[in-house]
C-alpha cells in the first residue's frame, strides 16, 4: 500500500501509467516513421527513381544550395542499347540485386552505407571515373565483372576482386542494378565522390 505522504511524482502507480502512455506514444511515432521511410525508399518516389531510369543518362551536377552533388536524369541512353519496359527493367534490377546478394559483395564492398570497406564503395559505381568515359563504361564494366582477374583494377593496391564466375546475363543485370542505384539521391553520400567526366565538362 502506497504511503499517502509520498509525493505524487514518486508513487509507483504514477510511473506505471507514465510508462504505458510513453510506450503507446512511441509505438504510434514508430509506425508513422516506418510508413514515411517506406514511402521515401520505394522506387518511383522523389528520391528513388523508377527502375526504368536505366533507359536514361544518369550523371552528377553540383547543387549550390545543398552543397553536394546530386544525380541528374538526362536524355535517353538505353543500357547496352536496349530500351527496357518498366516490367523488364524491374525484373533485370531484381536479378542484379540477387546476384550481388548471392555473391556476398557486401563482404568487401559498401552499398548505400552498408557493408565492408575493403573494396570500393559501389553506391555510385556507375559514375566512377575509373571507367574512363561514358562511351566505353558499359563494355569495361561487363568484361571486368565477367573476368576481374584478367581485367584487374587495383589502382596501386594489392587488392584484387576474385572471379565470381558471373555469366554475361548476371553481369548485365548487376550493371543495371548499379546504374539504377547511382540515380538515388543519397544526400551527397559517399562524400568526396568525384563523378566520371561528362560530356560538356570543361
Amino acid at each position: 500500500m502506497t504511503d499517502q505522504s509520498t509525493p505524487w511524482w514518486a508513487r509507483e502507480n504514477f510511473w506505471r501509467k507514465a510508462a504505458v502512455w510513453v510506450t503507446a506514444i512511441m509505438v504510434v511515432i514508430l509506425i508513422f516513421l516506418t510508413l514515411d521511410s517506406i514511402t521515401a525508399i520505394t522506387s518511383g518516389g522523389e528520391r528513388v527513381p523508377d527502375y526504368n531510369v536505366i533507359n536514361k543518362r544518369i550523371y552528377y551536377r553540383f547543387d549550390e544550395e545543398k552543397n553536394w552533388n546530386v544525380p541528374v536524369i538526362g536524355e535517353d541512353a538505353p543500357l547496352f542499347g536496349i530500351t527496357y519496359s518498366p516490367e523488364d527493367a524491374a525484373a533485370l534490377i531484381r536479378t542484379g540485386k540477387l546476384v550481388i546478394q548471392s555473391r556476398n559483395c557486401m563482404n568487401c564492398h559498401t552499398l548505400l552505407g552498408n557493408g565492408a570497406y575493403y573494396a570500393p564503395d559501389l553506391t555510385k559505381a556507375w559514375l566512377d571515373p575509373a571507367w574512363g568515359t561514358e562511351a566505353v563504361r558499359e563494355q569495361l564494366m561487363l568484361v571486368f565483372l565477367m573476368d576481374p582477374v584478367a581485367n584487374a583494377r587495383g589502382f596501386g593496391t594489392r587488392r584484387r576482386m576474385p572471379n565470381l564466375k558471373l555469366s554475361e546475363d548476371e553481369a548485365l543485370a548487376t550493371i543495371a542494378y548499379l546504374k539504377w542505384m547511382s540515380s538515388i539521391d543519397t544526400n551527397g553520400f559517399p562524400s568526396g565522390f568525384s563523378s566520371i567526366r561528362q560530356e560538356g565538362d570543361e
